[in-house]
């Protein structure tokens, strides 16, 4: 079943223009809105760590362009070098766009793979995306907390050695689809970015040790139909464990609920009414 286009899909001006209105509320939003930013940074890494992870940069995803993908590499590179060693103390917030900055030519950035309304397409800076996936992953394994996240609303590509649940990631698209993160704690966090031949590599560290860690799962996962489209859903939950006392688990949270439009026909399903979805 097609779905209907947005306005802003069937004229180029229109959507250049509904951009730049949502940009500038964002401007306005950073100026305005109090918030301690976290610009600190640090080439010492702090002493402790919390999680780290490596996601594979190049992949094969569907009939996409091979080279897309390569200049995604690129791409990456730029993006990491304003993030890494970030340090984010006590009460400050952690925006993904205004660290990155708007990706442009200029700046060095290459077309990459970007995915509009479930779409493949090439853009400016495509690719970053798996930068703020990677944060969120390391993230929800914190005691941090997020406070604005744009999950992927469409997957476009069956899993193919996937390694993190649907829906754990975090799209971004300057400025007004920002990744953001508060620390409420009482501690100073860091994250740590770079890139090796095959991965992007990933961690968060802390100042002081913490008696207790994370595991993070994926629950109820199932593709459906519904109308004659087909979706995916899961919920993500995490548990807080007790580094001693064997393990003890003093806490399960939600963390959040997915439901995604495939755009490909998944291996199996179940049939759905709208109202049950």
């Amino acid at each position: 079943m097609k779905q209907k286009k947005l306005l802003s899909q069937r004229s180029e001006y229109i959507y250049f223009l509904a951009v730049w209105i949502k940009r500038l509320r964002r401007y306005y939003d950073w100026y305005f809105d109090r918030k301690n930013y976290a610009y600190s940074f640090s080439n010492e890494k702090l002493p402790f760590h919390v999680k780290k992870h490596q996601s594979v940069l190049l992949k094969k995803l569907g009939d996409s362009d091979m080279q897309l993908q390569i200049n995604k590499v690129s791409n990456l590179k730029i993006a990491v070098k304003n993030i890494d060693g970030i340090l984010i103390r006590p009460g400050e917030t952690f925006s993904f766009c205004k660290l990155v900055g708007l990706q442009t030519k200029r700046k060095g950035y290459l077309d990459g793979m970007e995915l509009s309304f479930g779409e493949v397409k090439s853009g400016i800076g495509g690719g970053v995306c798996q930068i703020s996936n990677m944060i969120n992953w390391l993230v929800i394994h914190s005691p941090l907390t997020v406070t604005e996240i744009y999950p992927h609303s469409y997957d476009p590509f069956p899993d193919d050695e996937r390694v993190l649940p649907f829906g754990s990631g975090a799209t971004v698209f300057y400025n007004y689809h920002d990744y953001q993160f508060t620390n409420n704690t009482d501690h100073t966090f860091q994250i740590n970015l770079w890139l090796t031949e095959k991965y992007l590599e990933g961690e968060i560290r802390i100042d002081t040790d913490l008696d207790y860690e994370y595991n993070v799962m994926e629950k109820e996962h199932q593709f459906v139909k519904v109308n004659g489209a087909f979706y995916r859903k899961n919920e993500i939950w995490r548990e807080k464990i007790l580094k001693s006392n064997s393990g003890k688990i003093v806490s399960t949270e939600l963390i959040t609920k997915n439901f995604a439009r495939v755009t490909y026909t998944p291996e199996s399903f179940i049939e759905e009414t709208a109202e049950n979805k």
